[in-house]
C-alpha cells in the first residue's frame, strides 16, 4: 500500500510541478541556449544509479560548458582534485555564466519532474549518484558497501534527507548513511516532512556549490 500511495503522490506531484514550472523551465532553457550555445540545454551526462542499481538518464539543465565531464577528465590534475574533494570543485571552472546561480537555487533540477512522472525517480528519495562515483567512493570507503546497497532499495529523489541537511557540505560517508537510513525508515509522513523542509533550503541555497 505504501509503494502504491507513494507512486500516486509522485505522479500527481510531478504533474503539478510541471504545470507550475513550465514557464520558468522554458526561460531557463532559453537563457542557457543564449549563454552557452552549441549544445543541448539538458546536460549530457553519464547514467545515474537508480532503484536496485539500474542506471537511468537523469534530466538536468546544463549549467556547465559543453562536454564538461570529458573536459574535466582531460585535465589530470584537476580531475584528481575533483575526486579527492568528494566529486566537486569550488570554484568550478566548468560552469557557464550564471551557472552557479542556477545550481545554488536548484533550478537545474526542475526537469527531474519528468523523471518522476516516468517512474525513474520519486519526489523524495536518496541522491542519484553516477556509477563511477559510487565505484570510486567504495574503493575509498569500503565500509559504506552495505549502506550503498540499502540506499538502492529506494528510488532516487528530487529532494531527500541529505538535500535538506547541508547538501554538498556533507561528506560521502555521512551522506550515504543518511540515504540508507531514509531507505530503511521511509514513510509518507517522513516524505511530507522532507517536502515541507525543502523550500527553505532551496531559497537560502544552503550547502549548494
Amino acid at each position: 500500500m505504501f509503494e502504491f500511495t507513494k507512486r500516486f503522490i509522485d505522479i500527481i506531484g510531478s504533474l503539478i510541478g510541471i504545470l507550475i514550472f513550465i514557464i520558468p523551465m522554458a526561460l531557463i532553457a532559453l537563457y542557457i541556449k543564449i549563454a552557452s550555445p552549441g549544445d543541448s540545454v539538458i546536460a549530457n551526462t553519464k547514467g545515474r544509479v537508480g532503484y536496485k542499481g539500474k542506471e537511468f538518464k537523469l534530466l538536468k539543465f546544463r549549467s556547465m560548458i559543453p562536454n564538461a565531464q570529458a573536459w574535466l577528465e582531460s585535465q589530470p590534475e584537476l580531475f584528481n582534485k575533483y575526486k579527492e574533494n568528494n566529486f566537486k570543485l569550488d570554484p568550478d571552472p566548468r560552469l557557464i555564466p550564471g551557472g552557479k546561480f542556477i545550481r545554488k537555487f536548484s533550478l537545474d533540477e526542475l526537469p527531474q519532474f519528468f523523471n518522476i512522472l516516468n517512474g525513474d525517480m520519486s519526489l523524495v528519495g536518496p541522491r542519484a549518484y553516477f556509477k563511477f562515483e559510487l565505484e570510486e567512493q567504495l574503493k575509498k570507503y569500503p565500509q559504506t558497501k552495505a549502506d550503498i546497497l540499502q540506499m538502492q532499495e529506494a528510488k532516487p529523489g528530487l529532494t531527500g534527507v541529505w538535500q535538506t541537511s547541508g547538501r554538498s557540505s556533507i561528506g560521502f560517508v555521512e551522506r550515504i548513511k543518511m540515504d540508507a537510513d531514509y531507505s530503511r525508515k521511509r514513510s509518507l509522513l517522513y516524505d511530507i516532512l522532507i517536502i515541507l523542509k525543502t523550500p527553505l533550503v532551496v531559497i537560502f541555497g544552503k550547502g549548494a556549490y
